[in-house]
């Protein structure tokens, strides 16, 4: 076969239309309209969009970057500095507080309480929630200050300085200590009142929110001014001024507790949890203080110096067998209560703290010096002229008199200056070794020592050693002048003639009781024999002549019923402003029953200025009153023994 090419195939399709013949235009015939185009539709535009390829790699890196940044930053919060911004939080969460310790009470020996505690408030603050931006406000110190002043009693300035201080992140402040209960609810019912108005008033703000209170106690003393001396006092921060209250501050304080508790907004978180050191209550301390006898101590003095329009006075009872302080008593007083309008001068215990010169109740020391050194007996005669020359001085009694023929109970029973000198001269053969043999006396009576209650403030007087006695003073000495004592010294000196010659420590506390209550009593006070059993009872008979003899200067002393053995002094005043003579010290002292001593009673006035000035009259008085009430009350029967009536005169 050749190769040709294969016949083509004629399709069949729709026959074609004769295509007409064109015709000849000739002249002058119209042209023939063309029939237009058909028109070609356009060729619709494609939308390239670019690669996303990029878009995801930055946004991929932009959020690496963020994660990195979290990561290093969570890595510092929690590996580098977690203990720091651990501390901050706990700093910031956790709030301290101090849980005061209740604080014992005093009572008198019978459980009386003489100072106890109440509950009270401290009203406190956190000053961050007085900002701006925490109250909305620019002013709230100052609107909270105006609301606070007139309860708290304190100036809004004050306030306002308190509540906006320097440091911006201090958190707690004390606006007020020790407020009463009545005090925190009149602020509780403003902050509630305020609360209210500002769920419904939004142009109200709570100014008053952070402000908060802390439960602790106030010091009150429920007799007043009864025994303020010996009490002293607590201060509105807690502090004690003086007294027992400082004097057993340890004891009576107790420990402080803390708590440690979350706290947002001011408030407690319950369920945050808390770590708390329980307080330890302090333990209550019983003196020997009688309130009744006390009561009737303070009211005698406190008369008589008002009556006597006299600068101070003070009384002292004492029990002559156990030394036990019943009654010590000062006026003008203070009320420990409000020590807003007392006298700085009257604040302390003056029975205790002024040192003054005793006078003629002195004499019983250079008495008793003299009998137990055997020098003279109760019936030796002693002349006693109007006037005696010694060293540079001419010595005088309290009054003009002619020739006085006394036996020495006589000396004693008129209180007579010169009799003392020429008696305590018998002492020694020179006046050098009699004045050795009486400083040896008056040292083991207590003088120039401190009396043993280790009270705050309390002098021990000025006794100088025999070889430092100026000319003077070798004969003033005896009678009560050129040395100084307190009140508790001289009453303990009749105390120790009262109990047989013993001198027995004074105590004002009988004992304490600790939170277990348990009582433990206080140590046993010491003991020193002074004189015999015999000079102690010679000398009590002797001073029975002062009170019960016409002739003694003690007879305003006299209590039905009783034996009484005193002695009135009357001495020379020291001014503590001049340091020069000005004035007098009135004086009585004693003990009953005389022939069988239970208590002691010692009396001062100072620098009376009105009326009478002498001991025997304005304070014989005092001590017969405190004395009469003291052995009622203890139930002290009278003796019904029949006095010795020693003799006073003798016959030339």
């Amino acid at each position: 076969m050749t190769d040709r090419e294969p016949p083509r195939r004629r399709v069949p399709g729709p026959a074609r239309s004769a295509r007409p013949v064109a015709r000849r235009r000739g002249p002058g015939a119209r042209p023939a309209a063309r029939r237009p185009a058909p028109a070609r539709q356009a060729a619709p535009k494609t939308l390239r969009l670019g690669s996303p390829r990029p878009r995801l790699r930055l946004v991929g890196l932009a959020l690496t970057l963020v994660l990195i940044a979290f990561v290093v930053r969570l890595f510092q919060v929690q590996a580098v500095d977690a203990s720091t911004y651990a501390a901050k939080a706990e700093q910031n969460r956790y709030v301290g507080q101090v849980l005061a310790a209740d604080r014992g009470e005093i009572t008198d020996r019978s459980g009386v309480a003489l100072a106890t505690s109440e509950d009270a408030y401290d009203i406190t603050a956190d000053p961050t929630m007085f900002a701006p931006d925490q109250l909305k406000i620019g002013d709230g110190p100052e609107q909270a200050a105006a609301l606070l002043a007139p309860i708290l009693g304190q100036e809004q300035e004050t306030l306002v300085k308190k509540l906006r201080p320097k440091n911006k992140a201090l958190r707690y402040v004390k606006l007020a200590s020790r407020q009463t209960p009545q005090v925190w609810k009149q602020i509780k019912d403003l902050k509630s009142a305020l609360t209210k108005k500002e769920q419904t008033d939004k142009s109200t703000h709570n100014v008053l929110a952070g402000v908060f209170s802390v439960a602790t106690s106030k010091r009150v003393y429920p007799n007043g001014d009864l025994a303020a001396g010996i009490l002293g006092w607590v201060n509105g921060e807690g502090k004690p001024g003086g007294g027992v209250e400082l004097q057993l501050d340890k004891q009576l304080a107790g420990k402080d507790g803390k708590i440690r508790y979350a706290q947002s907004g001011g408030r407690l978180v319950p369920t945050a949890g808390s770590t708390e050191t329980p307080a330890v209550p302090g333990s209550d301390v019983e003196l020997t203080i009688d309130r009744d006898i006390q009561w009737a101590a303070q009211k005698a003095i406190s008369d008589q110096v008002e009556e006597s329009a006299a600068d101070r006075g003070y009384v002292i009872v004492q029990d002559t067998r156990t030394g036990q302080i019943l009654a010590m008593a000062n006026s003008p007083g203070f009320d420990p209560n409000d020590l807003s309008d007392a006298d700085s001068a009257a604040l302390g215990n003056a029975a205790l703290q002024d040192a003054f010169e005793p006078g003629s109740t002195a004499k019983v020391m250079s008495m008793a010096a003299v009998l137990q050194e055997g020098a003279a007996t109760p019936t030796t005669h002693v002349v006693v002229p109007n006037r005696l020359h010694r060293g540079d001085r001419l010595f005088k009694d309290d009054v003009n008199h002619p020739t006085w023929y006394l036996t020495l109970n006589g000396v004693l029973a008129k209180s007579s200056n010169i009799g003392t000198i020429l008696a305590t001269g018998q002492l020694g053969r020179t006046q050098a070794q009699s004045n050795k043999v009486l400083y040896g006396y008056l040292r083991k009576f207590g003088l120039g020592s401190y009396t043993g209650l280790d009270f705050p403030g309390e002098t021990k007087g000025i006794l100088a050693p025999p070889d430092k006695w100026s000319t003077s003073q070798q004969y003033t000495i005896p009678f009560g002048q050129g040395v100084s004592i307190n009140a508790m010294q001289a009453a303990s000196v009749y105390s120790t003639i009262a109990n047989g010659g013993v001198r027995v420590e004074p105590t004002l506390v009988r004992g304490s009781k600790g939170p277990d209550g348990r009582f433990t009593p206080a140590p046993k006070p010491d003991k020193t024999r002074v004189v015999s059993a015999r000079t102690a009872k010679t000398l009590a008979q002797m001073l029975e002549s002062v009170v019960d003899d016409e002739e003694g200067t003690g007879t305003k002393a006299r209590i039905p019923g009783y034996r009484v053995a005193g002695k009135t002094g009357t001495a020379n005043r020291v001014d503590p402003a001049t340091g020069k003579y000005k004035g007098y010290t009135s004086s009585f002292a004693g003990f009953a029953p005389a022939d069988k001593p239970r208590i002691t009673v010692y009396c001062a006035i100072q620098n009376a200025t009105k009326g009478n000035y002498f001991g025997g009259q304005i304070c014989g008085p005092v001590y017969k009153q405190v004395m009469e009430f003291a052995l009622k009350s203890l139930q002290v029967p009278p003796t019904g023994a029949t006095p010795a009536r020693l003799p006073v005169t003798f016959k030339n």
